[in-house]
């Protein structure tokens, strides 16, 4: 048996309302990658917040290298070797990665700081893990995908013995998985510990020793990961079976609704397509490929350079967010920490905030419809939330992510764009959402178009699929083409282009 490195003894964390955490005991081994699993909202993160002093327990001890704590503070917690990859990242923007990395803890030459020579360091670490990544690149220069490389390698070259691993994949491809999963082997080979928060059940299975199930703030179960299915472990997770089911369609499409001719922008060039009424139109493609930027074109936050969109055969000129809004297309986007939700606000606030003349009479907002109206989609996708003056910031990260939807579903827009629609989102919650865009395609003829990175959501949901490589849509593909290999043939531009 390998030697326990951190334990948590009989830890609560109590908010008003809400027991985040209640009486949760468990420990961690040297050298293993121990997965923590459980619905939006069972208490995940506020059990990894507590592991790097971002909140403090209520009562019990956490035990770390024999060593008891009541609490531990941010500089406790870096000082005894635990470093973390939250979902919501921790890079300063308008620095550089190697800046990043390095932030506090600079390499001088004399009275300057030398940033070749961190960029040099962090050009080996990327050279090691197989990462492709500019050091010098600035962070708010690079798309979600590559922040959350550039937090990975801040991490590692922590040299940490306890490394936790917030969603580190979701934003990935496959072949950047692979990557992340060699790291983590050679880090489990050197005794590093490390706790793995993942939605995606195949990569418990793929790279976890041990597996513990937290529900409603409740410890359920740890296991080995060999002596568990995936159903037995949904069912810890939830409390019930549960089923996993993709999109069928029930009616007919309709006639087209949104027509792209030509466009081009800063970052994708001569994207044509057309989308149909009550049709899920799925994009495919490795990170950087272009998907992102085509959904902001579209929506008016990216600049569009040259070409044309049609709504129901009608030319529209859409020069920012609030334009495609009022011409009925919304976007429910990959970053919803800064692009889909103000967290200092109440939850209310958020859903009404791009509809407010449904809930206005004159300058005034109804307090009574606006509650009304929040309150309606909090039932209707199942927000956890002990009441609708809840800040969003305090919400789990699924939870924030209905925050989004509600928001977008309240402006009755015609055309949806998700934008990696459950990222971070657990099991449970995704057959919600699932069921969400099926009841919007099909009962409401809405028009969604969705970019996914998870190949069995794009298969299993899309009724066409478009692949994008270099900027470029590289082929489509209808119902009976689809296959992963298919759609990685197009989007690492081996067929089409």
């Amino acid at each position: 048996m390998q030697e326990n490195i951190l334990e948590i003894k009989n830890i609560c964390k109590f908010y008003p309302g809400v027991r985040a955490l209640d009486d949760v005991s468990l420990a961690f081994k040297t050298g293993e990658i121990h997965a923590l699993a459980g619905e939006n909202g069972a208490g995940k993160s506020t059990l990894i917040k507590m592991l790097t002093g971002a909140v403090e327990p209520t009562s019990g001890e956490i035990i770390l290298n024999g060593q008891s704590y009541a609490k531990l503070d941010p500089f406790q917690a870096v000082k005894e070797g635990i470093a973390a990859v939250y979902q919501e990242f921790n890079l300063i923007p308008h620095l550089s990665v190697a800046e990043n990395i390095f932030y506090g803890k600079e390499i001088m030459n004399g009275p300057f700081v030398d940033k070749k020579a961190m960029a040099q360091e962090v050009q080996k670490e990327l050279d090691i893990m197989g990462i492709s990544l500019d050091p010098m690149a600035y962070i708010c220069d690079l798309g979600v995908a590559y922040q959350q490389l550039a937090e990975i390698v801040k991490a590692v070259m922590s040299h940490s013995q306890v490394l936790i691993l917030d969603e580190p994949t979701a934003p990935l491809t496959s072949k950047e998985t692979d990557v992340l999963f060699k790291i983590m082997r050679r880090l489990k080979e050197n005794n590093v510990s490390i706790i793995f928060i993942s939605h995606r059940m195949e990569e418990l299975f793929e790279i976890c020793d041990r597996v513990t199930v937290l529900r409603d703030g409740k410890f359920i179960s740890t296991r080995n990961i060999a002596d568990i299915t995936r159903k037995g472990l949904i069912a810890d997770m939830v409390g019930r079976p549960l089923g996993e089911s993709y999109y069928e369609r029930q009616k007919p499409l309709g006639d087209t609704i949104l027509e792209v001719k030509g466009m081009n922008s800063r970052k994708v060039k001569d994207i044509s397509f057309t989308v149909k009424k009550g049709e899920i139109l799925g994009f495919g493609g490795l990170v950087g490929a272009g998907r992102t930027e085509v959904a902001q074109a579209i929506f008016g936050a990216d600049k569009i350079t040259s070409g044309e969109i049609y709504l129901r055969g009608k030319k529209v000129t859409i020069k920012d967010p609030v334009s495609a809004l009022r011409h009925g297309i919304g976007l429910i986007p990959e970053d919803r920490k800064n692009q889909g939700v103000l967290l200092n606000l109440p939850i209310n606030q958020n859903i009404t905030f791009s509809s407010l003349k449904k809930v206005m009479r004159g300058p005034f907002i109804q307090k009574n419809k606006d509650l009304k109206v929040s309150e309606n989609y909090i039932d209707e996708l199942k927000i956890k939330t002990p009441s609708v003056a809840q800040l969003v910031k305090n919400l789990s990260g699924g939870n924030q992510q209905k925050v989004v939807l509600a928001k977008i579903l309240a402006t009755d827009c015609e055309v949806i764009i998700f934008d990696e629609p459950t990222r971070g989102i657990d099991v449970g919650a995704k057959q919600e959402i699932y069921s969400l865009m099926r009841k919007l395609a099909d009962e409401q003829g809405k028009t969604i178009i969705m970019i996914s990175s998870e190949m069995p959501e794009l298969i299993g949901m899309s009724d066409r699929i478009l692949v994008m490589h270099n900027g470029r849509i590289a082929g489509e593909l209808q119902k009976d083409e689809f296959s992963q290999e298919a759609i990685l043939s197009l989007a690492s531009g081996i067929t089409g282009g």
